[in-house]
């Protein structure tokens, strides 16, 4: 295939087959290094809190085991949880009370403690932090509004007091250059390298179920502004009209998620797992409608339920890939995942793209939240 290119003998098909093995070799040695930190430098770590944040926090750190966490079980505080909160953080044991720290320190061999209790006593948390201090274990402090501030955060230092910083949620014309040129570089290098998957999936596609081989979906792009995204076609012809009906059985009632829908086809349940069907979308981005790493795009109905704050995740033209497809897709909740992308928006770098970039292919490879 690389033949057939009009390149000359040491060209742009050179380069690309270079650059593939480099971001293969990179992936490889990351993927080394964190097991080495597994098996190495794994801590092990309780959470004191009870409720929403504690129970957030703990199912990320069990969902990333390269963080080197492992969790060993909770710890109350002094103030009182109501059962239906503190139910919501059950799946780890609760090992005691933070006033028996020093005790359960030693009992359970705990390396760190992490405070992601909501509403704690000032005098409570000084006491804490003072224990941890004896006894020599290092604390992770979450801040109240630690799922929408994202890592560019500052700490600044005023008069002995620690600030938390965060910049203007925006971009500046150079940085939306850059995105852009990024952008049509990747979107043209991935159409040509992939033109003869692209003809056989829609071979394929056609042969297993009647119906058109593309499916449009109208979605809601930057500013509010409707966009046709494209896909291969992995459901059944008449699909949307089943939609209504099967959003009863949904396991999220803010969108249409279902462990088994009827209405995928034989290779559409292919390419799904293998996020095949998400190629065409290149040339949404080629046209600028999309871009490589965004904000997740929503149909209407969806887009509807983001309100306030929340709503800055339009900001930035949507993407094929993201935090929300990266870290676990179909397993994310819909209103984490809006908080995802508000964190995506209001930290954007380039940097972070490249980085969102290559960790999709893993993310891609092991199928991590596909559905």
């Amino acid at each position: 295939y690389f033949r057939l290119l009009p390149i000359t003998s040491f060209g742009l098909t050179e380069l690309l087959i270079f650059a593939a093995f480099a971001v293969l070799l990179l992936l490889s040695g990351r993927t080394l290094v964190r097991k080495l930190v597994r098996k190495l430098g794994v801590r092990r770590a309780v959470i004191v809190g009870e409720g929403p944040p504690s129970a957030l926090l703990a199912r990320k750190l069990v969902a990333h085991p390269e963080y080197g966490f492992r969790l060993i079980g909770t710890l109350r505080t002094a103030a009182p949880v109501a059962p239906s909160v503190a139910d919501e953080a059950s799946e780890l044991p609760t090992l005691g009370s933070t006033v028996e720290l020093e005790q359960l320190a030693d009992a359970h061999e705990i390396d760190r403690v992490v405070i992601a209790a909501e509403g704690i006593d000032e005098r409570e948390l000084i006491g804490l932090l003072r224990r941890c201090k004896r006894v020599g274990l290092r604390v992770s402090v979450l801040p109240h509004i630690f799922d929408v501030m994202g890592p560019s955060v500052e700490v600044d230092d005023v008069g002995g007091l620690c600030v938390l910083g965060l910049d203007p949620p925006f971009l500046s014309r150079s940085a939306q250059i850059l995105k852009r040129a990024m952008d049509l570089a990747g979107s043209v290098t991935c159409l040509v390298l992939t033109a003869p998957l692209l003809v056989a999936i829609a071979v394929a596609v056609r042969l297993d179920s009647p119906g058109p081989v593309l499916f449009a979906q109208t979605r809601v792009g930057r500013g509010g502004r409707r966009l046709r995204l494209w896909k291969f076609r992995t459901m059944v012809e008449d699909a949307e009209s089943q939609r209504e009906r099967l959003l009863e059985r949904s396991e999220d009632p803010h969108w249409l998620k279902l462990a088994d829908d009827p209405r995928i086809t034989r290779v559409g349940r292919i390419l799904r797992l293998s996020s095949l069907d998400e190629l065409p979308q290149l040339f949404n981005v080629l046209i600028g409608e999309m871009s490589l790493v965004g904000p997740r795009p929503l149909i209407e109905s969806e887009a509807a339920l983001v309100e306030d704050w929340a709503r800055a995740r339009l900001d930035l033209t949507p993407g094929i890939t993201g935090l929300w497809q990266v870290l676990g897709r179909a397993t994310i909740p819909f209103e984490e995942m809006v908080k995802l992308d508000y964190v995506y928006v209001t930290n954007w770098s380039l940097w972070s793209d490249v980085r969102l970039l290559l960790h999709t292919l893993p993310a891609v490879l092991t199928r991590r939240g596909a559905n």
